[in-house]
């Protein structure tokens, strides 16, 4: 497959075929050939990923079709068969001679989200839309795997002006908190000295540079299950257990919940699936919700009275409820040294004003990432790259500013050439 070079042809593309967590198949392969091209070493799947604990992975009927779908879309099959039950982490690493350890991130999930097919929506106007139905990127992460192939290339250069090593992780599955972890613990970390992850937009208009991202917050993603008794609805509907009126009472109880005088806190039902038809009780209910909070007490008692919420409303109905966490992520903050060596290379390479920190506003389990490297005494941070947005992250008119995109490939190279 003969992929584009230039960032704003590569984000079209991948957009084009956006591809949800822990199948990203097509992405990484393309990813990791690039790479190897471009003379990186490589690493993929269990060699930067550990998988034990993970939690809600796709099906072996989904891992299949997605690899089909990727060998389809030219993905290369060499790569694909390195990259076994969803571990599509890809890394390359590329060293000159001694100096530090230099990582960046770059994430490569989209959305289960379904395109807008608006006549004022670019994608569609200027032909790169989504060609899969119900998946989109509609957080940006299409510019962000565009923006890391761009600045892999920048690097390479004979005359790029950096010592030591540099180290471009891929990551899959930031949505739902679940691709960083795995990552984390295969070790790929420990030994990095300087650490960055960036994002596009998230309010931050375009031509500005947050040194630093604020106000992550800690979160938990939950799967909830409530099972009850089918019955008749008419002739003996004594018999049955209603799952379906328990969720109910649970989502309202949920959005009920008394806010907290200590920590900011968010909640959200963002999935209810229940029952079967119209004359039966019923017997199963399902909801997919997160829960948020500024701080991790905050969490902690938030998720406290979801959890009594839930029981609740299960006892309420003589139904049985099971909580399964699927994912979550935590707070960090970006070390002084990161924000200077930043600004020095926002100033070099005058990509935009400088702001010293902008709120995030959710969330991204690169914190973890940012943890680990702290705890091993290196540097982390983490970055916002201005970049003026259609519609809100993860709605179906998301689009971005793609004049950001080579804004953040200098900003980038740049960081790592005057950090090293």
């Amino acid at each position: 497959m003969d992929f584009p070079r230039d960032v704003t042809a590569m984000r079209r593309e991948f957009h084009r075929f956006p591809e949800t967590a822990f199948l990203e198949y097509r992405t990484a392969a393309i990813v990791a050939k690039r790479l190897s091209e471009l003379g990186y070493t490589v690493k993929a799947g269990p060699e930067i990923m550990h998988m034990d604990g993970v939690r809600g992975l796709p099906s072996d009927q989904a891992f299949t079709a997605a690899k089909e779908a990727a060998l389809q879309a030219g993905a290369d099959e060499r790569w694909l068969n390195r990259m076994p039950g969803g571990q599509t982490a890809i890394c390359g690493e590329l060293q000159r001679g001694p100096g530090p350890v230099l990582a960046l991130r770059f994430d490569m999930d989209a959305l289960p989200v379904h395109e807008s097919q608006s006549e004022q929506h670019p994608p569609n106007t200027q032909g790169f839309s989504s060609i899969h139905p119900g998946r989109m990127h509609a957080c940006g992460h299409d510019g962000h795997t565009a923006i890391g192939l761009a600045v892999a290339e920048k690097l390479a250069q004979p005359d790029a002006r950096w010592n030591g090593t540099v180290r471009l992780i891929f990551q899959p599955a930031e949505e739902g908190g679940r691709g960083a972890q795995p990552i984390v613990a295969s070790g790929l970390l420990d030994d990095v000295d300087i650490f960055l992850a960036s994002h596009l937009g998230c309010q931050l208009p375009s031509g500005q540079i947050a040194l630093t991202a604020d106000g992550f917050l800690w979160a938990e993603k939950w799967n909830v299950t409530f099972t009850g008794r089918a019955a008749h609805a008419a002739m003996c509907p004594e018999e049955g257990r209603n799952a379906l009126l328990a969720a109910a009472l649970a989502v309202a109880g949920l959005y009920a919940l008394p806010r907290d005088g200590q920590s900011d806190t968010r909640i959200n039902v963002g999935l209810l699936q229940a029952g079967r038809t119209r004359n039966v009780i019923a017997d199963r209910a399902y909801l997919e919700l997160e829960v948020r909070a500024a701080s991790s007490e905050g969490l902690k008692r938030l998720t406290e009275g979801a959890r009594r919420t839930l029981e609740g409303a299960a006892l309420t109905q003589d139904v049985n409820v099971e909580i399964d966490l699927y994912g979550n992520t935590i707070s960090a903050q970006s070390d002084p040294a990161i924000m200077t060596r930043l600004e020095k290379a926002a100033l070099a390479t005058k990509v935009g004003t400088i702001v010293s920190n902008w709120p995030i506003g959710g969330g991204d389990d690169a914190t973890f990432m940012m943890q680990r490297v702290q705890q091993c005494g290196g540097h982390a941070g983490y970055c916002l790259i201005g970049a003026d947005i259609a519609a809100p992250h993860h709605s179906s008119l998301f689009d971005i500013d793609e004049n950001a995109l080579e804004r953040a490939v200098r900003l980038l190279a740049a960081f790592v050439e005057d950090a090293a």
